[in-house]
């Protein structure tokens, strides 16, 4: 097995591991048996459990950016593009916390853990929206002076309410079809769009 077949398995026995168990209930001694490695080769990937949790997150975060690009790759008009990123990433998000089972409270609880390596992927979504926020503004769809204030501003105003929508907080009376309508009219609202 190759070195990075082998990290990734073990990353993923671990992740399967902190969902059932958690991570504070999860020893290196569980990841090795779990994984039917020996201790010695965690060891020589992986110092601590620190080091498997931070990878665990940095492999989600990874897909959540995959799926990300591939979404603004899409041959869509920017303002259907920027609707689709804002749900998808919603969306992701939810699903990598039910996925990861008790690293739920983990994943909100121990924030700076997280958004130690949630930074890059930050980034990368914020430069996502850049591009689209220009092609629209490109093309006379959206009426925005700044796309780089813009983009930061629609990144983290996204970011503030994962929790909440996780939750099932925000238009818990509402179906999905017109909660999305109003997310929508807010989003076109404060970029001005001509559509």
């Amino acid at each position: 097995m190759t070195v990075l077949k082998t990290r990734a398995q073990l990353v993923d026995v671990a992740r399967q591991l902190f969902a059932k168990k958690g991570v504070e209930d999860t020893t290196m001694n569980d990841i090795a048996v779990a994984s039917k490695k020996g201790r010695r080769t965690l060891y020589t990937y992986f110092k601590s459990k620190e080091q498997i949790y931070q990878a665990v997150v940095e492999s989600e975060l990874e897909m959540l950016s995959d799926h990300m690009e591939i979404t603004a790759a899409k041959n869509l008009s920017p303002d259907a593009k920027i609707m689709e990123l804002i749900i998808n990433h919603l969306d992701s998000i939810k699903m990598v916390v039910y996925r990861n089972g008790t690293l739920k409270a983990n994943f909100f609880r121990d924030i700076w853990r997280v958004e130690t390596k949630r930074k890059y992927f930050d980034a990368k979504e914020i430069e996502l929206f850049r591009k689209v926020l220009q092609e629209g503004k490109d093309e006379g769809i959206f009426q925005i002076d700044d796309v780089e204030i813009t983009a930061d501003i629609l990144h983290y105003c996204i970011k503030g309410i994962e929790v909440p929508y996780i939750r099932g907080q925000i238009g818990e009376n509402l179906d999905d079809e017109t909660g999305w309508r109003y997310v929508k009219n807010i989003v076109y609202g404060a970029l001005g769009c001509t559509r």
